[in-house]
């Protein structure tokens, strides 16, 4: 699998939803998996380490309130992870956005925005590192952003008939 999400409980399956779509729409391989970094800290470990030796090219880490998984599984590997902050608790996930942004120096964690739309682009960027190396990915986002920016052309007109 090229893609590894980790997400922290179940409830967040619902939350990178969007982010599985994404990554079947481009014909990306990928795995889900539920661990957590202080709940079954050996097993987010094991993960990361069968993600590499299987093929593991980016992992995504989906975490709320403390959200350290991110740093445990960049702590653990040398590939490329990025974070998606949940919101969760009382904070709103200002707490998990902090604690996934805000990584030692030497253990980077690319952070996106909460929620939804952050996993969602979690598997966009997943992609685009991909694409680095993989001519047909990067044809399938040239035309992906190609479909959103008619998308917009289309938008503008609609506002415009309806003056």
């Amino acid at each position: 699998m090229d893609v590894m999400i980790l997400i922290g409980s179940p409830s967040d399956q619902e939350i990178v939803k969007d982010a599985l779509d994404t990554l079947k729409a481009f014909d990306v391989p990928f795995a889900l998996e539920v661990t957590s970094a202080h709940r079954s800290p050996d097993r987010t470990v094991e993960l990361v380490r069968r993600g590499e030796a299987e093929g593991t090219e980016v992992f995504i880490a989906v975490a709320g309130k403390a959200a350290h998984l991110g740093g445990v599984v960049a702590a653990h590997t040398t590939r490329p992870v990025i974070g998606v902050p949940v919101e969760s608790g009382g904070l709103g996930g200002l707490d998990a956005l902090l604690s996934t942004v805000q990584m030692p120096r030497g253990v980077p964690v690319a952070t996106m925005g909460t929620g939804k739309t952050g996993a969602a682009n979690a598997a966009l960027l997943a992609v685009q590192i991909l694409a680095v190396k993989n001519a047909g990915l990067r044809r399938k986002l040239a035309e992906f952003k190609g479909r959103l920016a008619a998308q917009v052309e289309a938008d503008s007109e609609k506002v415009k008939q309806g003056q």
